[in-house]
């Protein structure tokens, strides 16, 4: 199903979340690595720019993130967090400034929230383990790409760990 079906318009979480900190935390599922840190841990950990970007839903400006234009092959973590969220190989030139990417590495690696911020109507992508700002998906863009979406990323988002650096997970080796 599309994320633009009812999984993501039709759910009751259809608000822009703009301080996750502030929220009260929900009994999460045993099992769940989420990452949970303080306003002060964040601003510690990440640069002024990550933080804007991660933490406050900014956006860089176009043209001018590390990876816009990197075509390595690996795999792109969270910037804050390390969780593998998206891989070279769905990741497609959309000449729109940013990285943009036709899927996530898996389901369940990011989570989607209905922003409409800016008077606009989009869906925001979030990093699922640590909530923090990614950026955001579109679709029908007419992109010759499988699923015909756009998850249009900031570069400050994401760390590349290149395929010759990162560690293959048994189920690809033997696949």
């Amino acid at each position: 199903m599309s994320i633009f079906g009812n999984s993501i318009f039709g759910n009751k979480a259809t608000h822009a979340v703009t301080d996750p900190a502030a929220a009260p935390a929900a009994a999460e599922p045993e099992g769940t690595n989420t990452v949970r840190k303080s306003d002060a841990e964040w601003r510690q950990e990440l640069t002024p720019e990550e933080y804007y970007v991660l933490r406050q839903a900014g956006t860089e400006r176009p043209f001018t993130g590390e990876y816009w234009d990197t075509h390595t092959a690996g795999v792109y973590q969270c910037r804050a967090c390390g969780t593998e969220l998206f891989t070279s190989n769905e990741k497609f030139d959309s000449h729109c400034g940013w990285p943009s990417f036709w899927a996530p590495l898996a389901e369940g690696t990011v989570r989607y929230i209905h922003d409409r911020t800016l008077g606009m109507d989009r869906i925001e992508v979030r990093c699922a383990t640590c909530d923090s700002h990614l950026g955001h998906v579109f679709e029908g863009e007419g992109y010759p790409t499988p699923t015909d979406q756009r998850y249009c990323i900031n570069s400050v988002s994401l760390k590349l760990v290149p395929r010759e650096n990162a560690q293959v997970s048994t189920e690809e080796t033997q696949g």
